[in-house]
């Protein structure tokens, strides 16, 4: 067999430390882009970006919706507590309107009875006191002896024209202190669920 000669399909055999070309052996160049697992990589990278942003504002759309219904709670409860404070100030008001009223007549009663009693001392002569300072008279003494009544009426025509006047109900203030205790634990409850 003669070195030239080939059987069957094969071809001659190149040699392998030839050049190819005049400058050497051209260089194979690789395909541009990501490798099949940096695609992979990328894909899976981008649904975990999407999906946890996707849980995060759904989550943060429940705390929300939670914190807007506990502050409006808070409204219903903080305009139920001013209708019942406004509710006891008006009986207390009426109430001490009613007791002023009944100590205004009993001095009423009182003047008119002293009036009544003094009117045979009315011009009987000279010297004699005249009518209006017989009614001055008894006023004076029947107000001062009983001007509990009538500073009582004063201040609650003064807190009923102010329009409120000060707190002086231990049952108003407890409701207030109530309603400011349940405000605080409301508020400490939503945030512990925050935590």
């Amino acid at each position: 067999m003669a070195a030239g000669m080939t059987f069957g399909n094969s071809g001659p055999e190149a040699f392998p430390y030839a050049d190819e070309g005049p400058y050497g052996t051209p260089v194979v160049h690789k395909k541009a882009g990501l490798t099949r697992r940096g695609k992979v990589a990328i894909a899976v990278a981008g649904v975990a970006v999407v999906g946890g942003g996707t849980i995060w504002f759904q989550v943060h759309s429940a705390v929300v919706a939670k914190d807007e219904k506990e502050a409006a709670a808070l409204q219903i409860q903080m305009k139920k507590l001013e209708l019942e404070e406004m509710r006891i100030r008006n009986e207390q008001a009426s109430i001490e309107k009613k007791a002023a009223a009944a100590s205004a007549e009993k001095i009423q009663a009182a003047v008119d009875k002293c009036v009544k009693d003094s009117s045979g001392q009315i011009g009987k002569g000279y010297g004699s006191p005249s009518r209006s300072a017989v009614v001055a008279d008894c006023k004076q003494q029947y107000e001062t002896a009983d001007g509990s009544g009538m500073q009582a009426a004063g201040s609650t025509q003064d807190a009923g024209n102010a329009g409120g006047g000060g707190i002086n109900s231990p049952t108003l203030l407890g409701l207030v202190a109530g309603g400011g205790l349940a405000v605080a634990v409301f508020a400490r409850k939503g945030k512990k669920a925050e935590a």
